[in-house]
Parts: structure tokens; sequence; C-alpha cells
């Protein structure tokens, strides 16, 4: 039974295997990397369902599929710029991790990935890395006059380039902590809350018809809680889109 509200997000080890290999090895798997498996398979798999098969007919599955495609699309068109739509498959690809991975944590006694600082912040610097290469490979030593804000005087240039680099580096870090924070934030509360109903819809009758009150405003909040999955998947794929599109103009 988990009894604080923080131990929904520990990860720990499901099954071990120490092997005499080079020393000693220690393979583990946790509760992060099975529902990390997980959250792939169910994105492959709801592909896969929603296939439209050529039918002339679609079915909902297909067409929820291709609404969030057109969304992921527009997107990328808009954030990006429909001449570097090149990078459409990355955020489409990323879109549908982050939302398989922050819905399947809303299932009752499962694990969220992104309330994993490993995996969240292992998300955002890995794509900040990836940005700033393509930066340095489109521009070369050009790139660096992404620090020198346009029409800055030359006076103010020493000041301003390190607030600009101290900015341009907390990306790697903003990203992954927004997505974190959120879904931290969201289950904590949740699990508080069912911590104080559970004793009240076993406190008697009348104390149970009470509790049906503030067990409606609970429901409300879960359906918040997968909005939240929805509305934080969309967000780190605006920023990651208009981090590429930094990269690439310069803006």
């Amino acid at each position: 039974m988990i009894h604080s509200p923080l131990e929904q997000f520990e990860v720990t080890s499901l099954v071990a295997l120490d092997l005499p290999v080079l020393g000693y090895t220690h393979f583990s798997l946790t509760n992060l990397g099975l529902y990390t498996i997980i959250t792939v398979y169910i994105s492959l798999a709801f592909h896969f369902i929603a296939n439209n098969n050529k039918q002339l007919v679609p079915s909902r599955w297909s067409i929820s599929l291709e609404s969030s495609f057109a969304s992921v699309h527009g997107l990328v068109k808009a954030q990006i710029g429909s001449s570097n739509e090149v990078y459409l498959p990355f955020i489409y690809s990323l879109f549908f991790f982050v939302l398989f991975a922050n819905l399947s944590g809303n299932i009752p006694y499962s694990f969220t990935v992104m309330t994993s600082m490993i995996a969240s912040l292992g998300l955002s610097v890995m794509i900040f890395l990836g940005v700033t290469i393509l930066g340095l490979q489109l521009h070369k030593l050009h790139f660096f006059s992404f620090f020198v804000p346009n029409g800055c005087p030359a006076a103010l240039i020493p000041l301003l380039v390190p607030i600009e680099i101290i900015s341009y580096l907390a990306r790697a870090v903003s990203l992954g902590v927004r997505l974190f924070a959120n879904m931290v934030a969201g289950h904590t509360l949740l699990k508080i809350l069912s911590g104080f109903l559970a004793p009240m819809f076993t406190g008697g009758v009348i104390m149970a018809v009470i509790t049906l009150i503030p067990f409606t405003v609970f429901v409300a909040l879960i359906g918040l809680e997968i909005a939240v999955s929805f509305i934080q998947a969309y967000v780190f794929c605006i920023l990651t889109a208009s981090y590429i599109k930094d990269a690439i103009d310069l803006h």
C-alpha cells in the first residue's frame, strides 16, 4: 500500500540480475523502464489499430489519429515553417510518447514516466543538445551570434551576452521541469484527496452520502488531470519546435 503521496513517484527495481561479467554487472528492470516500454508499445498499438486499411469510411480510431496528425502538423508548420517539415516525424513521435506516458499514469497504481526527473530532464537535455548541434551544423561559428541581441549597443554586449547564454542553457532544464512539475503536482493532489475520501466513504451511510459532494469535485479533478496530460504533451512539442526554429533561423 502507498502511504505517502510522494511514494508513487519512487523508481523501484522489479527484476534484478547480477552477472559475473567484466568483474560485476548488475541488470535491473525498474518500474520506470517497464512503463517506458509499455508507453512505446501503446503508441505503436494505437497507430496499428487506427490504420484505416484503405477503407472508405474511417473508424473513430482513424479519425482521432488523423486529427492528432493534423494538429501536430499545424504545430510544426506554424512554429518551424512549411519549408522545414523534415522535423515533423520527430515532433510527431515525441508528442505521442509524452501523451501516452502521461495518460497511462492516470491509471490507478500505475507509474507516470514523466514524474521521474531522469525521464523528463533526460528528454529535455537530449533535445537541447540536439538543437544546439543542429544550429552549429547549419551556421558553424555564426551560431554564436544568437547570443548577441539585434541592435544591441556595443557597450552592452559584455553584459547581455552572459545573460543570453544563461537563458539559453536554462532551456535544457526548464523544458523538462515544466512537464515534471505539472504531472507531479496533479498526481500528488489526487493522491491526497483520495486519501481523505476513502475513510469518509466507510464512516457510515450519512457520511458516505455527504462525501458524494467532494467526490464529485475529485472526479472533475481527474478529468482535469487527463486534460493536462494532453496539454502538457502539446506544450512540450510547441517549445521543442520553437527551439528548433531558433536553431535554424537564429531568431
